[in-house]
Order: C-alpha cells, then sequence, then structure tokens
C-alpha cells in the first residue's frame, strides 16, 4: 500500500541519524515489521477532511503541508512527516509497554536483575523506545497535535502504573482519580472490574485518535464525529495489536472516506477530551 510505504520512508528518514550501528538496526528493524496503521489513518483523515467536496476522494500526493514557520519540519515534508511522528510515539510506546510486561532484566530462576545477554537486549530496546518516542515528539512539535500527543504519554505512564497494581492484586482496581479524558478512560471513579488487557488497549485507542487529530489539524480543520467513530470501531476490533494496514483498514463502515457535506466538525479531541 503506497500509503504506508510512505509513512514507513518518513519514519526511516527521521532514525537515519541514530548511531551506533546496532542501534540504528534495530530501529529500522523494528519499522520494517511494523503496522502502519496509525500513519495511514493519519494521511487518510487529512485526505478525507481536505476533500473539497467532503466526499474524501481527493487523491493524497504528499504535500499537504501546515502554515508553520520556515525552520518547521513539516513545511518541506508535508503531511507524510506528521503521520510518521504519530507513527514513531505508538511504536516506542507500544515496544515501552512490552517491556513494562517482560522485563529482560530480570532473571525467570531467581526473580532478580542479571548482567546477561536479554538484560543488555533489554538495554538497547529501552534506548529504543525512548528515541522512537522523543523522534516523534521532533516532528509534531510545531503542529496542532502537539498537545494531544502529550496528553497521550501522558495517559500511557497513568495507565501502566494502574495496570501494574492490578496484576499485582491479581484483580480488578478502584482507582481513586476523578480524570473523565479519553486518554484516561480507565481512572474514572467508576471504574471497577478492569483487567490488565483493558488498560492496555487504551494505547492503540489514544494514538488512533492522535491520528484523526493529526490529520485534520494538518489541514486546518479538527475531526469529525464520523472519523472520531471511524478511530473507535478500528480500536474495539484491533485490541493490543495492528494487524497489517488492508485488514484493519479496508471496508470499514462507514468508511472515513466518505463524510456527509453537512456532517459539521467536532473538537472532542481537542476540547471536550482533552482538558
Amino acid at each position: 500500500m503506497e500509503q504506508a510505504d510512505s509513512c514507513r520512508r518518513a519514519a526511516s528518514e527521521a532514525i537515519a541519524d541514530v548511531e551506533p550501528p546496532q542501534l540504528h538496526d534495530y530501529l529500522e528493524a523494528t519499522l520494517d515489521e511494523a503496522s502502519m496503521v496509525p500513519g495511514v489513518l493519519t494521511l487518510e483523515s487529512a485526505t478525507a477532511a481536505a476533500a473539497p467536496d467532503g466526499s474524501g476522494r481527493r487523491e493524497f500526493e504528499g504535500d499537504l503541508d501546515t502554515d508553520h514557520s520556515d525552520d518547521s519540519p513539516n513545511d518541506s515534508d508535508g503531511i507524510a512527516t506528521q503521520a510518521a511522528g504519530v507513527q514513531l510515539i505508538y511504536e516506542g510506546l507500544r515496544l515501552t509497554r512490552s517491556l513494562a510486561h517482560d522485563e529482560p532484566w530480570t532473571t525467570a530462576e531467581t526473580g532478580t536483575t542479571a548482567e546477561t545477554a536479554d538484560g543488555q537486549a533489554g538495554d538497547l530496546e529501552i534506548l529504543a523506545a525512548d528515541i522512537l518516542v522523543a523522534r516523534g515528539f521532533y516532528l509534531l512539535a510545531r503542529t496542532d497535535a502537539a498537545g494531544k500527543a502529550v496528553r497521550t504519554v501522558q495517559a500511557f505512564g497513568r495507565d501502566q502504573t494502574q495496570r501494574s497494581t492490578v496484576a499485582a492484586t491479581d484483580g480488578p482496581t478502584r482507582s481513586s482519580s476523578t480524570e473523565t479524558t479519553a486518554e484516561s478512560a480507565t481512572h474514572t471513579d467508576d471504574n471497577t472490574g478492569v483487567d490488565p488487557a483493558t488498560i492496555d488497549a487504551n494505547l492503540e485507542r489514544n494514538i488512533l485518535e492522535l491520528a484523526v487529530l493529526t490529520g485534520t489539524a494538518a489541514v486546518g480543520t479538527t475531526p469529525s464525529s464520523r472519523l472520531l467513530a471511524t478511530a473507535e470501531t478500528i480500536a474495539d476490533a484491533v485490541d493490543t495489536d495492528f494487524p497489517p494496514v488492508p485488514e484493519c483498514l479496508d471496508g470499514l463502515e462507514p468508511s472515513f472516506s466518505e463524510q456527509s457535506l453537512e456532517e459539521q466538525p467536532t473538537d472532542r479531541a481537542t476540547s471536550a477530551t482533552d482538558p
């Protein structure tokens, strides 16, 4: 799929200068194996929002730029760069989540840390996760999606803290937080019976919302309710693992490329869900 290839290339360019070679190769391998669903949804959201007649039929050519200063990385690279930013943040957080669940520094026999080959691999992976998130932030830093990106990472940290508590108690926990944002859905006062898998799935849900917001903000608008509903539909279907793009995005009903002219944009992703 051309859009997936465009996202992958832009993401690879963002980490092209990483050294040493072993770390760079690991990052490249991570991107080579990754599903580009977050990045492609960003592109599709921009395409749908920018269509002159609201039909979403405008062909994406990779040149939808936002109005930033001359030193913004988005001026020359266009929306594909921002899509790569969303993708990189997701890959970094996904890797962090995997490391948090299965720490390579701890030996299975003793439960203690050890200087093993697995431990060294874990050091490389956590460094890679940090770089992926940092480069993703850089690509979105001067866009209208920057705040949402920050809140997505903050919500991930809160979710993983809560997940650790749930896992440690081997059962659901009741949160004392009163937050009601979409990024912190599992932290509401009436949150009972939450299991670790449900908490983990918040990452994919929040990343898809970030993708929709990033794409629409790139063309100077806000997400429609239909675009946000599409992100929710995808999140419900994928749980914590994005399949290849064609399996995930093809045949959605209603399609995010079929928005009504009468449908008005909503600021859900920027104000209603983001304080």
